[in-house]
This record gives C-alpha cells, sequence and structure tokens, in this order.
C-alpha cells in the first residue's frame, strides 16, 4: 500500500520504478562502459555549471518551497497599502498553478494537501480576483472545510488573518513583548530559540501586543465549518501534562495583557524594536530570509515607521529580491537565497570532476567566497563571547547568523582551488576551522547556526505549533564538520573524536543517519560515511558495513534512489521515494566512501545518472530533497540537482578527494 492523500501511511512505501527525468539525446552512453560514460556525463556538466557562474564567481539556483509566501507577500502588501496590480496578478498566475486535483496546496512537489497551505493560497487568490464560486475556489474551500476549516489552521496562519479580522486576536496564544527582557539563562528567553524563530517571535511580540485590523476586502465565511461559530472551544489538557501547564500559561498571559504596565509595555516594544533595526543586513532584509523580514516590517510600521523612512524602505526593497520572475509572467517568492551554499557545493562538484585546481572559474568563486567571510560577532555571540567570529552565512548578506554547515564546506571547497595568495587562504581557512572548533555543543557534535540550543521549553509553547523552533546538533552538519577537520588534518584531535563517537552513536538501528537538512536519512547517511571514512575509519569498520547495506537495501529498480519527505513522519517511507539525481547522488558519495566503487550498486547509480542527465547537461528534479523544517518545511534547491551528481560521477571516475591526489598548497594541520 502507498501513502494516502491526506499523508497517512499504509503498510509500505513503494519504490519507484522509473525515473521522473527525460533521457539523455547522447546514446554513447547506452554503449560506453560505466566509467567512460560516467566521465563523459561530468564533462557534460561541468560545461554547464561554468557556463552558469555569475561574472562575480558566484552560483545561486532558485530556491523553491511552497506558496505561503507568495500568500503572505500578497497578504502584507494589501496590510500596508501598496499591492498592485501587476504584483497581485502574477502571484495569482503562481498560487492557481500550483493547486492540487483536490482543490488543495501541497508543502512539496507529489505531496498531500496541507491545511494552511490552502487556507492562505485561497485567501491570496481572493485578494487576486478569484470569486468563491469559482469551480477551483469552491473546491478549495469544501477541502477546507472537511479538514476542520480555519480553526484547525497554524498560528501562524490564523495571525495572518486576525490582521483583517477574519480571526480573533483573543482567540490567539499571547506572546507578551516583555520577552525580550528575559536574561539569557531563563528559561525561555529569545536565545533560547533556533535564530531563525528568534528573529521572527521579536517582532512577532510587538504585533501580538499592538493587535491591529485592517478593513477586511471581503469575509471568509466559506473557510468555517461553523460560520456562527468560527472558533470553537477546546477542553484543556491534563495539568500533569506539559501541553496543559503550557496552555495554562498562555491563560495567564492573556490574564497579563489586561494589567500589563503601560509603561513596561511601551518600553519592552521600544527594545524590541532596537532589537530588530540592529540586526537589519546593508542589503535591508533579516537574517537573509523571507519571515523575519515581513514581521520586522509590520511591527516597525505598527510602531510609527513610515513606509519611506530609510529602515523600512530597504526593507521592502530586499522582500522584492526575493522574487523570481517566470517565463510565463507568474512570480514566485523565495523563502531564502541560498549562493554562499551553491557557490562552495558547484566547486567541489566541479574540483572532484577534474577541473584542475587553478582554472580561472574556480579562483573567481574562491575569491568571492573570501570576501564573504564574516568578521564581526553575531547573535552567536551571546553564548560564545569568547570566540572570535570567521563563519560563513548562507545567503548574500547575513552577517549576524553565519552557519557552522556553510562553514565547513567552504573550506573543503577553498582546499581545492590553487588561489594566487596563499597567505590570506589560510588565514580565512584557520579562522574558519578555528570558528567551527569554537562552535562545538557540549555532547560534541555540531548544530547549524548556535552552540547547545537544546532547551525543551520553546517547542512546548502552544504559539510554536509549526516547525523546529530550536537548533539541536544534527548528524548532517556534524558530519561535514568531522570531514573539513579531517582534511586540516585534524582526525586526532579530541574534538573531532568528540564528533565521530557523537555520530557513532546516533547512528539508527538499521544502519542510516537522520537528515536534518536535507531528505532524509538518505542525505544524513550521504553526509556521515565521506566523514567517517576520511576521519581515517576503516571502510571494514560495522557502522559503515551497515550503512552500505541499508543504502543497497534501498536502491530503487530503476538504479536511482529516491526518499520522499513523509519519511520524516512515517516508518515505512525512510529510503523511499521517486528515484531522484541529488538523491542518487548522495547514496553513491556514501557508498563510493565506503570502498564500494565496483559493486553493482555504484554501477546501477551511475547509469541512472548518465541515463538520465539531459541533453545540456543538467538534471530534471521536480522533487523536494531539501529540508527547512523536517516535514513541515520543505526545500527544492534548484542547484541541487546539478551539483551533486556531478560530485558523485567526478568521485567515480577520479578517485575520492583529497585520497590519491597531490596535496594541494597549505593542507595538513
Amino acid at each position: 500500500m502507498t501513502a494516502t492523500t491526506d499523508g497517512s501511511s499504509g503498510a509500505a512505501a513503494p519504490r519507484a520504478t522509473a525515473a521522473s527525468t527525460a533521457r539523455s539525446t547522447d546514446t554513447t552512453t547506452e554503449t560506453a562502459g560505466p566509467r567512460e560514460a560516467a566521465d563523459r556525463a561530468a564533462r557534460r556538466a561541468t560545461e554547464y555549471l561554468l557556463d552558469r557562474q555569475d561574472a562575480q564567481g558566484w552560483w545561486k539556483g532558485d530556491l523553491e518551497t511552497n506558496v505561503t509566501m507568495d500568500a503572505e507577500d500578497l497578504l502584507l502588501r494589501q496590510f500596508l497599502g501598496i499591492r498592485d496590480e501587476a504584483t497581485t496578478r502574477a502571484a495569482g498566475l503562481f498560487i492557481r498553478g500550483e493547486q492540487r486535483e483536490d482543490g488543495s496546496w501541497a508543502t512539496f512537489f507529489g505531496g498531500p494537501g496541507e491545511l494552511s497551505t490552502t487556507v492562505e493560497a485561497y485567501v491570496a487568490l481572493r485578494l487576486a480576483g478569484d470569486a468563491p464560486g469559482d469551480p477551483h475556489m469552491a473546491k478549495a474551500s469544501a477541502w477546507v472545510r472537511e479538514r476542520g476549516g480555519i480553526a484547525a489552521s497554524r498560528v501562524f496562519t490564523r495571525i495572518w488573518l486576525a490582521l483583517f479580522g477574519w480571526w480573533k486576536w483573543d482567540d490567539l496564544p499571547e506572546l507578551p513583548p516583555e520577552l525580550i527582557y528575559f536574561p539569557k539563562w531563563l528559561p525561555l528567553n529569545i536565545y533560547d530559540f533556533g535564530c531563525w524563530a528568534r528573529q521572527t517571535i521579536v517582532p512577532l511580540t510587538i504585533v501580538s501586543a499592538k493587535r491591529p485590523v485592517r478593513p477586511a476586502p471581503f469575509p471568509l465565511d466559506e473557510l468555517h465549518t461553523d460560520p456562527r461559530n468560527p472558533s470553537p472551544s477546546k477542553p484543556l489538557s491534563s495539568l500533569a501534562s506539559w501541553d496543559g501547564a503550557f496552555e495554562r500559561l498562555d491563560k495567564a498571559m492573556h490574564l497579563y495583557r489586561k494589567v500589563a504596565p503601560r509603561r513596561l509595555r511601551r518600553a519592552a516594544m521600544n527594545t524590541a524594536a532596537r532589537w530588530i533595526i540592529e540586526r537589519q543586513e546593508n542589503d535591508g532584509c533579516w537574517g537573509g530570509i523571507q519571515p523575519p523580514a515581513v514581521y520586522s516590517v509590520i511591527a516597525l510600521h505598527l510602531l510609527g515607521y513610515d513606509l519611506q523612512h530609510p529602515v523600512m524602505k530597504a526593507g521592502l526593497e530586499s522582500l522584492d529580491r526575493f522574487a523570481v520572475w517566470r517565463e510565463d509572467g507568474a512570480r514566485m517568492i523565495e523563502a531564502c537565497q541560498s549562493p554562499v551554499w551553491d557557490t562552495c557545493l558547484a566547486v567541489i562538484a566541479l574540483a572532484d570532476a577534474g577541473l584542475p585546481a587553478d582554472h580561472p572559474g574556480l579562483v573567481k568563486a574562491a575569491e568571492w567566497m573570501l570576501r564573504e567571510q564574516i568578521d564581526r560577532p553575531g547573535d552567536w555571540s551571546v553564548r560564545k563571547p569568547q570566540l572570535a567570529s570567521g563563519g560563513w552565512a548562507f545567503e548574500f548578506h547575513n552577517d549576524n547568523y553565519p552557519d557552522i554547515d556553510d562553514t565547513a564546506e567552504v573550506v573543503l571547497a577553498l582546499r581545492r582551488v590553487r588561489h594566487p595568495d596563499i597567505a590570506r587562504m589560510e588565514k580565512a581557512i584557520g579562522r574558519g576551522v578555528r570558528w567551527n572548533l569554537g562552535m562545538q555543543s557540549k555532547n560534541g557534535a555540531w548544530a547549524a547556526f548556535d552552540v547547545d540550543n537544546t532547551s525543551p521549553f520553546p517547542n512546548r509553547l502552544p504559539f510554536c505549533d509549526f516547525g523546529e523552533v530550536i537548533d539541536p546538533p544534527s548528524a548532517d552538519v556534524t558530519g561535514h564538520v568531522v570531514e573539513m577537520l579531517a582534511v586540516e588534518g585534524l582526525t586526532h584531535d579530541p574534538r573531532t573524536r568528540r564528533g565521530i563517537d557523537w555520530l557513532l552513536a546516533e547512528q539508527e538501528p538499521n544502519g542510516a543517519w537522520f537528515g536534518r537538512w536535507g531528505v532524509n536519512y538518505i542525505y544524513g547517511t550521504g553526509s556521515v560515511l565521506p566523514a567517517l571514512t576520511a576521519a581515517g575509519l576503516p571502510t571494514s569498520h560495522p557502522a559503515i558495513r551497515r550503512a552500505a547495506d541499508w543504502l543497497a537495501s534501498v536502491q530503487n529498480d530503476d538504479g536511482g534512489w529516491g526518499e520522499d519527505l513523509r519519511s520524516y513522519r512515517y516508518e515505512d517511507w525512510k529510503g523511499h521515494g521517486a528515484s531522484t539525481a541529488s538523491q542518487t547522488a548522495w547514496a553513491l558519495m556514501a557508498l563510493l566512501a565506503a570502498g564500494e566503487r565496483d559493486s553493482k550498486e555504484v554501477e546501477r547509480g551511475v547509469a541512472f545518472l548518465t541515463g538520465t542527465q539531459l541533453a545540456d547537461g543538467t538534471w530534471d528534479e521536480p522533487y523536494f530533497t531539501g529540508t527547512g523544517f523536517p516535514w513541515d518545511f520543505s526545500i527544492n534547491y534548484h542547484l541541487y540537482r546539478h551539483v551533486f551528481p556531478l560530485t558523485a560521477l567526478g568521485r567515480y571516475v577520479h578517485g575520492e578527494p583529497f585520497s590519491d591526489r597531490p596535496a594541494l598548497p597549505g593542507k595538513g594541520g
């Protein structure tokens, strides 16, 4: 049985028997040996990637998520009174095109309909002029009502509706601005939240305190199961449970709102506003991601900042840069942009595919990455005040929030390039390595942005019913850091060994590793195995053998690998899904590291990649293989379909990086 349309799970997830991609028009791949075919495919992919490098040296693929980004962009413009016809028409065109046959909208390609996403998409289309009686709209509203209506949607969706009076503020969890004063040792202080949640919650405390309501342009009765009682009361959970305790805490916060000293509340909102403004980046955005930028603009506007104020003007201009205009006139909003991540992965792919270390494209990319290194403290320094900066962020501008994963991969990329200024390279790499080592958590592993961001309390808040709000260590990030440390000659450093021990302890019983930032166990395993072997574990090690056996057991009949996002929620989807280029590459990278270069599984995986490569040298991949929040927020990185297959093919042809090639200048401890 397959998973049902509402996402529930049957007895077993199906294995795909056919690739989702068109075959290459180069028929020589069918007659050449696997090495020759892989080499030919890698050369085509190399040309494709080099042709798409920006003149400044970077690469960036589209970052596709779901239509809530587009819906909330329209709602923001409606709230601020700046919605225009051209933007509305383009957004409506994109949102309509993403609707499923049953009337709903999903959060990932081929996934089940999702209630909150559907509610927000529906409201956006109403703003775009679609009538409730239109067939596609009637189908959507019926789907929403069948699943509990607006009342069953998540808190963030109901906040957007409350801005227009479509939902009562009293029926939302309370988020007091006085939170900004909590010291860092007190539970539920803002630094207990992951950086993405922290940047969103601080402005939302202002919105929650102000409770604005703009005139609703139309009613939404059709989205309630009972318009006369849109918010039916729910019984509280048991007082003996965490849920019950935090539900009662929320009720206490509602009572506090009525008696909160006005001067204290006003001072808290002003302090929160200063916190927000201090974290605005040079490009006008906040944290390089769309949600905090949207809520920061709303919060500051409520405090009296007019739209021509420099902070507001820069913020709105930054949001326009998240728009991707398509050839058909549709406008898609990116939740984020990934140039540093895409560039370091592209450099690794090109170098591992045989491009000379001093190739102008690699040198230009290295030069751009060197300029992107962050040399000032950010929010991470609240917990690590003595640590010198030196990390890299994910985006063009995000100096407040460099991340550990990007920093590790940038170092690995720079080590593959022969830059003319060796001393400058060594200094930058040394700073990055020291920063990553300083960001190790107490358990020996690494998270994405913060150290020991593991408080159990933020996820318990009634307000936090969507996605991850803390940043605990993960196997994929830890694997990348361990791999980087091994390449830097730090295999025997006690900090590296602690990371290895943590990884070995985190291995799943089936042999895989959980993938926090990519889908899912294939990504986790593809991140960890190259790290363990780079750090000196023999390929005969039991952990490596179990992982290789698991990968072999989930290979699809077409030779590829794929894993559906439902694996985050349902056991029988682990390692199962339609074959994709990026996930096949992750599996191959893991098996190659495990010494399986001549195995039948690797040969079949390589054949899948060479056989599904498109005529222009890339691969088609509609499936989402990136993860923002497991299950709740999924990402299709449009460059993943290219950089990872190229990396895997390059390693198949040329061998593992740094193993049998001459050391590049400066490599060592």
